[in-house]
């Protein structure tokens, strides 16, 4: 399979979904209760949305998960 280089703005898009990801782990990793937040900070969550739509990847998930498999293949 050739390898192919990302673009800016397609790096930009795993590196946004990578944040959400993360984002949504920590929050289902805290105890229950009063202090939880209930749902993922919207400006995380509108950032992915966006740098995806500039990308081009907006419904495009087969080609998405393959940068972003690439791209998490290269860290280790």
């Amino acid at each position: 399979m050739p390898t192919a280089v990302m673009t800016d703005s397609e790096r930009s898009a795993v590196q946004a979904y990578l944040r959400l990801l993360h984002t949504v782990r920590a929050v289902l990793d805290m105890p229950p209760g009063p202090d939880r937040p209930v749902v993922v900070p919207e400006g995380v969550l509108a950032e992915a949305e966006r740098t995806l739509a500039a990308a081009g990847l907006v419904g495009n998930e087969r080609e998405f998960f393959t940068l972003l498999h690439g791209a998490c293949s290269r860290r280790g």
